[in-house]
């Protein structure tokens, strides 16, 4: 092996300390975390997959953490000629960040609008839709203008997948530089499969909005049985836009927001904890490259 070959010397000298005979326990966590994650479903989503997804996220940075707080962290990216890769590693954090900030700002601003249509579900008089008829009016616009903030932050977060720094340096260097960077580009992949969730979006990355479409292919129509956020943008739809059983309408709507505000609020909670995680990933880096 590559690595065997690098311990044979000509003469018995002691072993380096940059080049430990095993990896670092913490090392190994987070590769376990990067494995499980490889592991999980990447070809569909649901709010209990993306929920999982999270958790694990959660995990993971939690040993990323850590890693950067390691005297070996601080050798290895402190050395000459290293500020590059420690540059890298915070442009990625920072993209990390905003894709994170998007999904959460996307789910307030979605929440809010679903809190006021239960609202006015509540309040309304029997046979009075006219005003729950305009509120889902303003409901449809603001997923509008969410989704475009959605595909905006989507492109931020596939410039980032392909932004990459040198990798030539020493077996320790490279070893940590890479792990910091797979465990960046995972969490890109996750929030990228979380943005288009929250859009509505059934499909990956390359399809576009279409509520009409989903009805033409079967699995279209089982991930949108999946999204709770594409369910209640089809029910508002078929309410403003039928004429019919409006009573009866509301009714199913109902249930559908209330199961949307569910699936809002444990997403939020997962986004929230690993936010605060990555913000003290930045700041370990920050001190790093400060040092």
């Amino acid at each position: 092996m590559a690595f065997s070959s690098l311990n044979q010397k000509p003469h018995n000298h002691a072993r380096s300390n940059s080049l430990p005979s095993k990896p670092h326990p913490v090392i190994l966590q987070c590769n376990e975390h990067l494995a499980r994650l490889a592991a999980s479903d990447a070809t569909s989503s649901s709010s209990l997959l993306l929920s999982f997804k999270l958790r694990e996220l959660q995990d993971l940075h939690d040993c990323v953490e850590k890693l950067v707080q390691l005297p070996l962290t601080h050798e290895a990216l402190v050395r000459e000629h290293e500020e590059k890769r420690v540059d890298d590693l915070l442009e990625g954090s920072l993209r990390v960040l905003d894709s994170c900030t998007s999904a959460k700002d996307a789910l307030l601003h979605t929440k809010e609008c679903t809190r006021e249509l239960q609202s006015i579900i509540r309040r309304r008089r029997r046979g009075n839709e006219v005003e729950f008829a305009n509120e889902a009016k303003k409901f449809l616009s603001l997923r509008k203008v969410v989704r475009k903030a959605i595909f905006k932050a989507l492109e931020n977060v596939k410039s980032g997948v392909t932004n990459k720094c040198s990798t030539k340096g020493d077996y320790q260097t490279m070893t940590l530089v890479s792990l910091l960077r797979d465990s960046q580009e995972v969490t890109l992949s996750i929030f990228e499969s979380l943005l288009n969730f929250i859009s509505g979006s059934a499909q990956s990355k390359s399809s576009s909005w279409s509520l009409v479409s989903k009805l033409m292919h079967s699995k279209r129509v089982l991930a949108l049985d999946e999204n709770e956020f594409a369910k209640v943008d089809a029910a508002l739809q078929f309410f403003v836009f039928n004429l019919t059983s409006k009573s009866n309408n509301i009714n199913d709507l109902q249930n559908k927001l209330e199961k949307l505000e569910s699936c809002i609020q444990d997403l939020e909670e997962g986004l929230e904890s690993l936010f605060r995680r990555l913000i003290r990933i930045r700041v370990a880096l920050l001190n790093i490259l400060n040092h």
